[in-house]
C-alpha cells in the first residue's frame, strides 16, 4: 500500500476492484476488460501477494507466469510490476523475443518468483528445458484474445499442460469467444466472471470512416496527423509504415516508425520520443503497437484498402481479359520460334488456349500472328 501511494495510486479501476478480492481468496478469475483498463495491477497485485510467502524458487522453477501478446506491453507489465515486487522481496523476469536468451537462461537457473514472457520465448526455453512449470502457482493469461489471433494458442496450450492442474488461472481479454472461450473450459475451474467493459471510458470513443479514393489516402492521413495532440496510424505491412512515415516527415509532420524488423532498442526510443510527446505521431503495424498504453492519445487512424470484388463476364459471348503481370509468364511458356529465311520470328502454338489455364486477350498485339 505504501508503494502504490508514492506513486500516486489511490483509488483503484474498476477492473481493479471487480477482480483482487476475488483473485487473492484463491479463485480462478475471468476478466473481460478492454486494452488499458488497468487490468495489469488487477492480476498483479494478487499474484505479488500470493508469491511473498511462497518461499525461495528453485532453479528453473518459477512460481508464477504473466503471458503477454508482444514484447512491448510484456515490458510495461514488468516495468509496472518491477517495485511492487521490490517492495515484496520477489524477483522478476522478463521473458521475451528479441532479447537476449542466454541472460533469460541464467535468470532462471538462479532462480525467479514471476516470469513476464511471451509465449513464444517462454515455450521456446520450456522445450529446451531450460523453465520448468511444475512448480507454477499462478498463471496470468493477459489480452487472451490478441494473443489467439496472433496464432499462439499452440503456444500457450505447450505452456497450459505443463502447469499443475490445482494451480490458480487469471484470464483477461476483451472477448471471450472462439478460443479463448476454449481456454477458459479446458484450464479454468468454475472462474468468477467480472465484465466491466461498460464502464470504461474506451466505450465512450467516437468512430468515423473515411471512404475516399486510394490515391488521396495518403495525403488524407498527412492532413488529418499534422493536427495537435498526439496520433497512432495503424497500417497493414512494414514497408507501409516505414512509406507513410517518411512521407508524413517530409510534409513536416514529425512523425516516427514501429514495426517487427526494427530491433529493441530502436523500438524502445520511438516509444518513449511519442510517450514524452517529442514526437507527436507514432506510425505502426497492429503487431508491434499490439498492448502499448500510452495516456492522452487524441486520435487513432487506420489506413486500410477494403477488398474490391472482381466481376467477370459470363455467358457464352463473354471474353476473358489477361491480366497484364502474366504476359511474361505466358510468353516465356507459350511462344516457339520458327525459322523462316534465316529469320527467328515468335510465334503462339495453336495449343495455347487449351494448355493455358489464364484467359486470352481480346485483341492480340500487333507482333503476335
Amino acid at each position: 500500500m505504501r508503494a502504490l501511494a508514492q506513486a500516486g495510486i489511490t483509488t483503484p479501476f474498476p477492473i481493479q476492484a471487480a477482480t483482487i478480492a476475488d483473485a487473492l481468496a484463491g479463485s480462478d478469475v475471468l476478466g473481460k476488460a478492454r486494452t488499458g483498463s488497468g487490468k495489469t495491477l488487477g492480476f498483479g497485485l494478487p499474484t505479488l501477494a500470493r508469491l511473498a510467502d511462497s518461499g525461495r524458487p528453485r532453479a528453473h522453477r518459477p512460481h508464477a507466469v504473466v503471458l503477454v501478446p508482444t514484447r512491448e506491453p510484456a515490458m510495461q507489465v514488468h516495468d509496472a510490476l518491477e517495485p511492487l515486487a521490490h517492495t515484496l522481496d520477489v524477483s522478476l523476469r522478463l521473458v521475451a523475443g528479441g532479447l537476449s536468451m542466454p541472460k533469460q537462461i541464467a535468470a532462471l537457473e538462479r532462480g525467479v518468483h514471476l516470469v513476464v514472457a511471451t509465449p513464444g520465448r517462454l515455450a521456446d526455453l520450456v522445450r529446451r528445458g531450460h523453465a520448468d512449470m511444475s512448480a507454477v502457482q499462478v498463471v496470468v493469461l493477459d489480452e487472451a484474445d490478441h494473443m489467439a489471433e496472433m496464432g499462439f494458442m499452440t503456444e500457450i496450450e505447450e505452456i497450459l499442460a505443463e502447469v499443475p492442474s490445482d494451480a490458480q488461472h487469471l484470464l483477461f481479454s476483451a472477448t471471450l469467444d472462439g478460443d479463448v472461450d476454449r481456454l477458459v473450459t479446458e484450464h479454468m475451474h468454475s472462474p468468477v466472471l467480472h465484465d466491466v467493459t461498460d464502464a470504461d471510458e474506451a466505450s465512450a470513443m467516437r468512430h468515423v470512416v473515411l471512404n475516399i479514393s486510394p490515391h488521396l489516402k495518403y495525403d488524407m492521413s498527412i492532413r488529418i496527423a499534422s493536427r495537435e495532440g498526439r496520433t497512432i496510424v495503424f497500417v497493414r505491412t512494414k514497408m507501409a509504415c516505414d512509406r507513410v512515415a517518411e512521407q508524413m516527415r517530409a510534409a513536416g509532420v514529425r512523425a516516427t516508425a514501429l514495426h517487427g524488423d526494427m530491433d529493441q532498442n530502436a523500438r524502445n526510443v520511438a516509444i518513449d520520443a511519442f510517450r514524452s510527446g517529442r514526437v507527436p505521431v507514432l506510425v505502426a503495424t497492429d503487431v508491434a503497437a499490439r498492448g502499448i498504453h500510452v495516456d492522452d492519445v487524441d486520435l487513432v487512424l487506420r489506413l486500410t484498402r477494403p477488398p474490391t470484388p472482381r466481376t467477370t463476364p459470363t455467358g457464352q459471348g463473354a471474353r476473358r481479359v489477361l491480366a497484364p503481370q502474366a504476359w511474361w509468364s505466358l510468353l516465356r511458356c507459350r511462344i516457339s520460334a520458327r525459322r523462316w529465311t534465316g529469320w527467328w520470328t515468335p510465334r503462339v502454338s495453336t495449343s495455347c488456349s487449351a494448355r493455358c489455364a489464364r484467359p486470352m486477350p481480346r485483341r492480340l498485339p500487333w507482333w503476335m500472328p
